[in-house]
Order: structure tokens, then C-alpha cells, then sequence
């Protein structure tokens, strides 16, 4: 079971300024239709479209912006095993520099959210998502 009931997941209170990342005016600049999501303006679509963007990045490269993601470090001895408590996946046996896939799991099992995890040697790097994030760091906070 997931949860997708994240307050400002796709939606902003119309009243409200949209915050602009730290790449706004690079998307703006490359031609990016920009959209709302979760308090900030994002961009959906370039004018290569989205089958050109596919190809562009399977042939090139491809870049995500982040900076509206929620981004917390894990530091403290213990970090590992804290952290595992709360994630399905095998955070002990992850290299630094390297990232995986995972998501935050409540007491009975169901998924409240994904995150990426990166092991940064001294710390663990999280990066959570935009609409949950003010969630998912209370979530981290009750049970770490």
C-alpha cells in the first residue's frame, strides 16, 4: 500500500508565490514549460518534447533538478542502523559515493514514502520528496 495523500503534491494555493529553484532561470532560459508542484515552478516539458528528451538522454545525458526535493544528512555513529529501521533496504552494505532506491515504511508494513540514500562516508545523504517532505522529516524525527 502507498500512501498518496501528501498535502501540495500538485497543488498550490492559488494566493501563494511559486519559489523558483536554484536552476529556474537555466529551465526558463532552455525553453522549459513550467508548471506548479508542490510550492514551487517546475519544469514538464522542454521543446524537444517529451519523446526528444528520451532520446536525448539515452544518446547524451540527462539532468533532474532536485533543489525542491527535501535533502537531510544523517550523521551519528549509529546512522546505519537507525536509518534501517525505517527503510527496507540494505543501507550497511552501500559503498560511499554510491546511492540506492528505498522508501520509508511505517510500523505495519506499508510504504510512506520513496527517498534516495547516499552513502557520503561520514554521513548518509537523503534526498525525499518535494510534497512530503515536511512528512517524511517528522517521520525521521519521531523514530530516529
Amino acid at each position: 500500500m502507498f500512501r498518496n495523500d501528501c498535502p501540495g503534491e500538485g497543488r498550490v494555493d492559488q494566493q501563494t508565490e511559486l519559489l523558483q529553484t536554484a536552476l529556474y532561470d537555466l529551465h526558463v532560459e532552455l525553453g522549459a514549460k513550467m508548471v506548479p508542484f508542490a510550492g514551487y515552478a517546475m519544469p514538464v516539458q522542454y521543446p524537444l518534447g517529451v519523446k526528444g528528451e528520451h532520446l536525448h538522454t539515452r544518446a547524451k545525458a540527462g539532468l533532474f533538478d532536485v533543489s525542491h526535493m527535501g535533502q537531510v544528512r544523517l550523521t551519528g555513529e549509529n546512522r546505519v542502523a537507525e536509518l534501517e529501521k525505517l527503510v527496507p533496504g540494505d543501507i550497511a552494505i552501500l559503498k560511499p559515493g554510491r546511492t540506492r532506491y528505498s522508501a520509508f515504511t511505517q510500523d505495519d508494513g506499508t510504504i510512506l514514502d520513496d527517498l534516495m540514500i547516499t552513502n557520503a562516508g561520514d554521513s548518509l545523504f537523503l534526498v525525499i520528496n518535494a510534497a512530503c517532505k515536511d512528512d517524511d522529516i517528522v517521520h525521521m524525527r519521531a523514530n530516529l
